[in-house]
């Protein structure tokens, strides 16, 4: 391998990744596998590590890759702050966290979006750098695979210098050893990721980026309150879960309802809204639709439904839902919700009918 293979590198000699992501979309193994493919396929000094939470699907999940020459030692294990490649694996996640902070004209950008590349830097205000988009979520449900494994294949394309047969074989070495009936469905992903990764056109990639108002977490060990008082009232409530949703969404049919109340119990967050009305010429409490803010896509209403009056559908089909009813009762009308949260989507608990682990869909 050259070893001249590094295209730009910072003031230190390296070349930095950093991944952004919520839980559950496996950026935390497509770190390490980065920081294995730098070491083993490109011949060259690598570091890699994660920063996450709760561990919770959902929560915010950061990871980070610094690649330099064998002969120069890696003694900076900090965050990486201004990246070379920089991954967004949900594009939620722009405008709730600052995850484009850092980034230059150096910077290869890589979103999961529905979005063509043109239309997405117009929409999130992206201009600098150069930014690759492709519908990961989408891609991974056709080839049953994972988000990370589209992912990955996007990232080497970006890079422009990471061979695809390195990443292929890395695939083999680590997902295919564990779980080596699902090696093929993930070799598909990483392929169909290289090749679905579209650029914007060059002239998004000229002007600064625009300075816009980030949430700054004022709280730090120095001056965070005794006793880890949370300093923000009504914060659950408050939460938008729409960002830690992955894919998928309840879809209402009223005239299937016979407003039995089973999705209200069944759901853990109130986002069913029920309210006197009329059914079948009696008064009674009737569904009146779904507080969208709080769904945090568990389709648990989904299974429990006996007449079909709620189904399965892609979020992205759907950008204005149909009854979509804020919950009044808890929330003011002047509330500014924030897109965060956690997702309590778990494997044995499933809504869906396959079955998946860590490798991807059995």
């Amino acid at each position: 391998m050259d070893k001249n293979i590094l295209p730009v590198t910072n003031e230190n000699g390296y070349f930095e990744i950093r991944l952004e992501s919520i839980g559950g979309l496996g950026a935390n193994l497509c770190g390490k596998m980065l920081g294995e493919l730098g070491a083993l396929s490109l011949s060259l000094n690598s570091l890699s590590f994660s920063s996450y939470g709760s561990e919770k699907r959902g929560s915010p999940v950061k990871a980070y890759i610094r690649w330099c020459a064998q002969e120069k030692p890696l003694r900076i294990n900090s965050p990486v702050t201004h990246p070379h490649i920089l991954a967004l694996f949900h594009e939620g996640l722009i405008g709730t966290y600052p995850v484009l902070d850092g980034v230059s004209s150096e910077t290869k950008i890589i979103l999961n979006t529905p979005f063509t590349a043109d239309a997405a830097a117009e929409k999130y205000g992206i201009s600098i750098g150069e930014l690759y988009c492709l519908d990961a979520l989408s891609i991974a449900m056709e080839c049953r695979s994972r988000v990370n494994m589209v992912m990955l294949g996007a990232i080497a394309k970006a890079s422009g210098f990471i061979p695809p047969e390195t990443v292929e074989q890395l695939c083999r070495d680590t997902v295919g050893k564990k779980y080596p009936a699902l090696i093929e469905a993930n070799l598909n992903g990483v392929r169909e990721g290289y090749a679905r990764a579209q650029k914007a056109s060059a002239e998004q990639n000229l002007a600064p980026l625009p300075t816009g108002k980030h949430e700054k977490f004022v709280w730090g060990y120095k001056n965070a309150p005794i006793g880890g008082v949370n300093p923000r009232a009504g914060s659950t409530v408050s939460n938008d879960l729409s960002p830690s949703r992955e894919g998928y969404i309840p879809l209402f049919i009223q005239d299937r309802c016979i407003n039995c109340g089973l999705c209200d119990s069944a759901c853990p967050d109130m986002v069913f809204q029920f309210g006197p009305g009329i059914y079948k010429g009696k008064e009674c409490m009737v569904n009146k639709g779904l507080d969208y803010y709080h769904c945090k896509g568990c389709l648990r209403c989904v299974e429990v439904c006996p007449t079909d009056a709620l189904e399965k559908a892609l979020e992205k089909d759907y950008p204005e839902k149909p009854w979509f009813v804020p919950d009044k009762d808890l929330l003011p009308d002047s509330i500014s919700y924030q897109e965060v949260g956690a997702n309590s989507w778990i494997t044995s608990d499933s809504y869906m009918d396959e079955k998946r682990v860590d490798g991807g869909v059995v």
